[in-house]
């Protein structure tokens, strides 16, 4: 499920980059991500145009398997500490990415790790690859963070989606626990009423199942759209002040330290 276009998708990778440079303009790259303690802000960066350059190369050649990194070109960014290369690195990886998915439709057949096998599945992907990695470069500069709405909400749902696939896909996870009859999360975004910005997710016996819609749950994330992303995304504690629990807090946490991206 996604609620934004193909093109959209594709268009908007290059935006967060673009987005990313603006975050990154003046910090000090040798500063620790909080949210990510084993990177410095030089280091996240070289992650991000890393993991957009390993996509890019995948539709580019319509990969019919994975790619080693040793395999994509300029992968790891530039030599030495310039910011001034770094962020050129940058700009140059948006530039390749966006004329790559420009020249793929949404159902390009191209191997992913998931289920869809499809440049529209990684031109999401990295959609959300860095717009939630630009949070943690914001956090770590000190300065302001906003996505838009569409982004935050399609980037909830996909994050639900990949939980899901690895709860199917992978016993041994730990998101595999995330299971149990009769007790459910509702996420509640109260600034974005046009995008329908509400889930709830169902715990069951094989695991869980999620939907759009405002529920009565055993617990409710609520707060603005933003936040609540953050919070899902454990990017924001739920004690910042962002957001308010109500109901059974205890399981939220549960689900947030077993949510996993495989």
């Amino acid at each position: 499920m996604t609620t934004m276009e193909y093109d959209r998708h594709r268009a908007e990778v290059a935006v967060q980059l673009g987005l990313l440079r603006g975050t990154l303009a003046g910090a000090d790259l040798s500063a620790t991500v909080p949210t990510c303690p084993e990177w410095t802000l030089g280091h996240l960066a070289r992650h991000v145009g890393g993991a957009v350059r390993w996509a890019e190369r995948l539709v580019a050649t319509r990969a019919t398997g994975d790619i080693p990194e040793e395999e994509v070109p300029g992968i790891r960014g530039p030599e030495g500490d310039d910011p001034a290369a770094l962020d050129a690195w940058l700009a140059e990886s948006a530039e390749l990415v966006t004329k790559t998915l420009s020249g793929a439709r949404a159902d390009t057949a191209v191997w992913t790790w998931a289920e869809s096998q499809s440049a529209g599945f990684w031109a999401r992907r990295m959609t959300h690859e860095v717009a939630i990695h630009r949070a943690d470069a914001a956090i770590a500069a000190g300065v302001a963070y906003e996505v838009a709405p569409d982004v935050a909400a399609d980037a909830i749902d996909e994050w639900l989606e990949i939980v899901r696939y690895v709860q199917r896909t992978d016993p041994g996870d730990s998101a595999a626990e995330l299971r149990g009859v009769g007790r459910s999360i509702h996420l509640h975004a109260t600034d974005a009423p046009g995008l329908d910005a509400e889930w709830v997710i169902e715990f069951g016996e094989e695991g869980f199942v999620w939907r759009r819609g405002h529920e009565k749950a055993s617990v409710a994330l609520r707060g603005p759209l933003t936040e609540v992303l953050l919070a899902f995304y454990r990017r924001r504690s739920l004690d910042s002040g962002g957001v308010e629990v109500l109901g059974e807090r205890g399981l939220l946490e549960f689900w947030l330290e077993r949510a996993s991206f495989g």
